[in-house]
C-alpha cells in the first residue's frame, strides 16, 4: 500500500470490487480495491465477502490519505456507506480501476 507523504495529500479515489473463487465458483470472494485517480496506484485493498463491512473495512484503511472524493460504481453498498456529499457514481470516471481489474483478470 502507499503512504501519504507529509506535504501530500490524496483527493480522490476510484474504488471498487472484483470477483474470484477458490477451487469452485460456490467459494466466491472478492478484491475490493480503491486507487489514487492521479497516480492509479493502489492505496488499500481487502478480501471478502460483497458486504458491507468488508467495505468498511477497506474505508478504515484508506481514512489516514484525507480522500474527499469517491468515485464507484451503483453497488448498494457504497451508496450506504458513502455520504452524497464524497460519494459520485460514475462509470466514466471508473475506467482506472476497471483497466488494472481487466488485467488481472487476463
Amino acid at each position: 500500500m502507499v503512504q501519504p507523504a507529509e506535504n501530500e495529500e490524496l483527493r480522490e479515489s476510484q474504488i471498487d470490487e472484483m470477483w474470484s473463487y477458490i477451487g469452485k465458483k460456490s467459494e466466491e470472494r472478492w478484491l475490493w480495491q480503491a486507487i489514487d485517480c492521479n497516480t492509479v496506484k493502489i492505496l488499500a485493498y481487502t478480501f471478502g465477502q460483497r458486504k458491507d463491512e468488508v467495505f468498511l473495512k477497506l474505508k478504515a484503511l484508506l481514512s489516514p490519505f484525507g480522500i474527499t472524493r469517491f468515485y464507484t460504481d451503483a453497488l448498494g453498498t457504497y451508496k450506504r456507506c458513502l455520504t452524497s456529499e464524497i460519494h459520485v457514481i460514475s462509470k466514466y470516471d471508473m475506467q482506472k480501476i476497471e483497466n488494472k481489474h481487466l488485467n488481472l483478470r487476463t
